[in-house]
């Protein structure tokens, strides 16, 4: 594995910026996550890496080593799309072998035979490698199209949103996998998302893309508890935070415009009175949306709570953070 790390990349396709003046290092055997909105560069950025596409300006390189010059074969890179790209004339075998008998790597075949047969355990689907890739569910395609890279040693493991098109519990057992995989190979890796919960329980850093650009890169708790901008705050955690007037509870400093409250920065039983629309009980959290003075709060309450609709709950603010008009962070 290696460290990756991009200077002043900039692309832009015809008028349109898609990543702009980034600098970042991804570190040896980190898991970073890139998150952000459609359109914010994320998958720009892998395909510039891999050598899918190439900078306007600036500098890539792998372990210390330039590679703008270099095909995306000699990158030595393992990418996974968020389509499954599998060749469905191909057993589930053969589309696991494929990268290992490239020229480049020509791996013996009791050595691909002992790696397909490890990573088809790993994702569970040693009882489907001699189907065609065609006679698969969709969940089962893309845990191919996730082997298919995990077989490999590659200096940087590339994945862009790999578990979007799957079902909810398959893509939260999926999550931990890839984490023990990466953890227990010490792989370093890049992995794209909008999914703030992946982000939250994989990452080892999180970079924060808006409109091209890195406005913020650190583990996740840094991220989560001192963003630099609304923008930032509104990326990580869930129930997402509550953006209100700065006045609503008094005591703003100057400047701010808006008060950011996490759900659980919420307090109550003293302050000003809210009032419950709707209780939402999910067995190990009670969420509670609230109105006050015609805005939408939502906080977290004891599980067991008798509270209802109509019922009226004080709350004050605990741990806030403040915005300026422009949405940056004021400390």
């Amino acid at each position: 594995m290696a460290e990756v790390s991009l200077t002043g990349v900039t692309k832009r396709f015809g008028k349109d910026v898609a990543v702009e003046d980034l600098t970042m290092t991804i570190p040896d055997g980190a898991f970073v996550v890139l998150l952000g909105p459609t359109g914010a560069g994320k998958t720009t950025t892998l395909r510039l890496i891999s050598g899918l596409e190439k900078p306007d300006a600036g500098e890539i390189a792998i372990a210390g080593r330039p590679v703008l010059q270099e095909t995306p074969a000699q990158r030595d890179v393992a990418m996974v799309f968020q389509q499954y790209s599998l060749y469905p004339h191909m057993t589930v075998r053969d589309n696991l072998a494929f990268p290992l008998r490239s020229p480049i790597l020509n791996t013996p075949e009791d050595e691909i035979a002992r790696k397909v047969a490890e990573v088809a355990e790993v994702l569970r689907i040693p009882h489907k490698l001699d189907n065609k890739a065609t006679e698969l569910s969709g969940g089962e395609m893309q845990r191919v199209s996730i082997g298919r890279a995990l077989v490999r040693s590659p200096a940087i493991y590339l994945m862009d949103e790999p578990l979007s098109s799957l079902d909810a519990k398959l893509r939260a057992d999926l999550r931990v996998e890839l984490k023990r995989i990466q953890a227990s190979l010490g792989a370093t890796l890049l992995y794209v998302t909008h999914d703030q919960i992946e982000a939250m329980t994989m990452a080892t850093h999180v970079g924060v893309l808006d409109e091209g650009r890195l406005v913020q890169f650190g583990t996740p708790r840094e991220i989560y508890e001192n963003p630099v901008s609304l923008y930032v705050a509104g990326r990580l955690g869930l129930p997402r935070i509550n953006a209100l007037p700065a006045d609503l509870f008094g005591g703003a400093p100057v400047g701010a415009a808006t008060i950011g409250l996490r759900p659980e920065h919420v307090a109550q039983g003293e302050g000003r009175p809210s009032q419950v629309v709707r209780v939402e009980h999910l067995g190990d959290q009670t969420r509670l949306h609230l109105n006050m003075e015609g805005h939408d709060i939502v906080t977290l309450t004891d599980v067991h709570t008798e509270l209802g609709p109509g019922d009226t709950v004080a709350i004050q603010p605990r741990n806030p953070l403040y915005f300026d008009a422009s949405g940056t962070r004021l400390v």
